[in-house]
């Protein structure tokens, strides 16, 4: 199994984690975009196990969506959610019109303000995945990434699942990485562990 960063140094006593899927939106399911995600599916069941325990403990969710093509990157998304995907009444939604979450100006004032870890999941994590973790390390956020959680598209004659365990590696310098179970226990449990570089398997 890969070795992940011991995420429950930033659970503790702690202010709560907050959930954030990015760009779980039709058009990645529906055949609309010009570089499709083959991974999709055990990414999303993945986001599905993070969204239900976060509702069930109570942890602040965000949901973030693209608005319209970011110039230089790859095409992205735009349209209604994936089912069964989709904000509540008390759960937040932002918008943004560049590959980090942090250029919608009002998600950065509260995710600086929160307190807690980034909890970051979703497509793409080439783009919008990667900007916003290392948007996160430039403004002190601590950021958990679920790799496993999370997919990217092909490039450049890799292929997505490759591009994808590259780009997790490249994440790796800016936060921690873990897989969905391992933080679904993690803060289930909410025990405290001093050993912050601890691996767990």
């Amino acid at each position: 199994m890969t070795s992940v960063v011991d995420i429950r140094a930033y659970l503790a006593s702690g202010p709560e984690p907050t959930l954030v899927l990015l760009d779980l939106q039709q058009d990645y399911v529906n055949g609309r975009l010009i570089l499709p995600i083959a991974e999709r599916e055990s990414a999303l069941g993945n986001c599905r196990v993070a969204l239900a325990h976060a509702r069930r403990t109570g942890f602040p969710v965000a949901f973030v969506r693209s608005v319209r093509r970011a110039a230089g990157f790859a095409e992205q998304p735009t349209g209604r959610w994936i089912e069964p995907f989709g904000p509540r009444g008390s759960e937040m939604v932002f918008e943004r019109d560049k590959p980090s979450c942090f250029s919608n100006a009002l998600f950065a004032e509260v995710m600086e303000n929160c307190g807690g870890p980034i909890v970051l999941a979703g497509f793409a994590g080439a783009t919008g995945c990667l900007a916003t973790a290392v948007d996160a390390h430039h403004r002190g956020c601590d950021l958990i990434y679920l790799a496993d959680a999370s997919a990217s598209h092909a490039v450049n004659g890799a292929s997505g699942g490759e591009t994808h365990a590259m780009l997790t590696q490249v994440i790796r310098l800016y936060a921690a990485v873990a897989n969905t179970q391992g933080w679904v226990r993690s803060t289930s449990a909410r025990q405290h562990s001093p050993a912050r570089n601890r691996v767990l398997e």
